[in-house]
């Protein structure tokens, strides 16, 4: 096996999309199968991506082990290794839930934070992520070994309204913080709580607890997902979306026949808060990269050309979510089809939470052959991905 190369400016940006962020651990397979030399020195993700990130970047072993034992883990989830979905619990959440809208705010019950409980979640990825006293001990094994640069996770401040980039990097990289309007960085030791913070999907999961602020998802707020691997060196950027690019024809399709149920509205609105804003940020930087090669060096101030390849799913992952539906523990599958999901064609909704190991593995699969479909333009990306 080839010895692996430095990749310092070669950055993997992992988006969000919950459940179905398995599809990026198929991805992840090929690359670790066919190019086993190379190892992104840059890791940046949000929501689910962040757990794949932070995975990446904590463990000690290979890159082609450690993408090994992430697809087995993702492989053998079941989803009330995600959240609780006993009856009991989610009737209570539901009935608080109920009693807040109808009472004005004002009820008896003890206030429901979230529709269902992740405490299963923190439990899991305490163990896989080995975080002795919450913290991320390997993510500083890593930078010390030197094949990381940096790895950064973004999730929302509900405090504030503002959205945080959480960045860990070696110190002898010279990466400044950066401030935008409602967004910023900051750097520090990442944790645990960073981690559940980035994955937190809104109203669904709870908010976490952070140095005295409430988060939630980073991708509320995050206007530029390409922007942290930016600002931390990269000039190649791999990102790995999760939200199916569907044909003209596709797109004008409709998803539901009468009044749209909530599952369907609240699938658009998760699209629209999570992965469409990739595509037009990725539009950008093609915009800019045709500025910065239309001007002398001397001009640019401070543009550079960044090289873009994004890899997304050649199916409609909520379309394949209906299939699964049926094998959703009973309680949740209730609750669930109270909002509409068997309602909608294509169940974005669903498939963000469809945490079964069938689905997942499907996803695995699926983006594995979706990046073997496309091997050829990934060779000539990483050809001279080395700095």
């Amino acid at each position: 096996m080839p010895e692996p190369i430095p990749r310092p400016d070669l950055a993997l940006v992992l988006s969000g999309g919950g459940a179905r962020a398995a599809y990026q651990v198929g991805f992840l397979r090929l690359l670790a199968r066919e190019f086993s030399d190379v190892v992104p020195g840059i890791l940046t993700g949000v929501s689910a991506g962040g757990i794949n990130a932070a995975y990446l970047a904590a463990q000690q072993e290979s890159f082609a082990d450690k993408v090994a034992n992430l697809a087995s883990i993702w492989a053998g989830l079941s989803i009330d290794d995600v959240f609780r979905v006993d009856l009991r619990d989610l009737a209570g959440r539901t009935l608080r839930w109920g009693g807040r809208l109808t009472g004005g705010g004002v009820t008896p019950l003890p206030a429901a934070k979230s529709l269902v409980d992740t405490a299963p979640l923190r439990v899991l990825l305490e163990r896989v992520l080995q975080a002795g006293g919450g913290v991320l001990d390997g993510i500083s094994s890593s930078l010390h070994a030197g094949w990381l640069r940096a790895i950064a996770l973004t999730a929302s401040n509900y405090t504030t309204g503002q959205s945080i980039t959480w960045v860990q990097a070696s110190e002898d990289c010279g990466i400044q913080t950066w401030e935008r309007p409602q967004r910023k960085s900051q750097t520090c030791a990442l944790r645990i709580d960073h981690v559940m913070a980035s994955a937190a999907l809104p109203f669904f999961f709870p908010a976490i607890h952070v140095d005295g602020q409430w988060y939630g998802d980073g991708g509320i707020r995050l206007t530029a997902p390409l922007s942290p691997a930016v600002h931390l060196g990269a000039r190649k950027i791999i990102a790995v979306s999760t939200r199916y690019a569907g044909t003209r024809e596709e797109a004008d399709r409709p998803k539901v026949a009468g009044y749209p149920p909530p599952a369907q509205v609240a699938g658009i609105l998760l699209n629209a808060i999570f992965l469409d804003l990739l595509d037009s940020d990725a539009l950008n930087m093609q915009m800019i990269n045709d500025l910065v090669g239309r001007l002398p060096e001397s001009q640019r101030n401070g543009l550079r050309h960044i090289e873009l390849l994004v890899l997304r799913p050649s199916e409609d992952l909520g379309r394949l979510a209906n299939e699964y539906e049926p094998e959703l523990p009973r309680a949740f599958r209730f609750l669930t089809r109270g909002l509409g999901t068997r309602e909608a064609r294509s169940n974005d909704l669903l498939s963000l939470l469809m945490f079964q190991s069938n689905y997942i593995r499907r996803l695995i699969q699926m983006g594995e052959a979706d990046a073997a479909a496309r091997i050829s333009t990934i060779r000539r990306f990483l050809v001279d991905a080395s700095c």
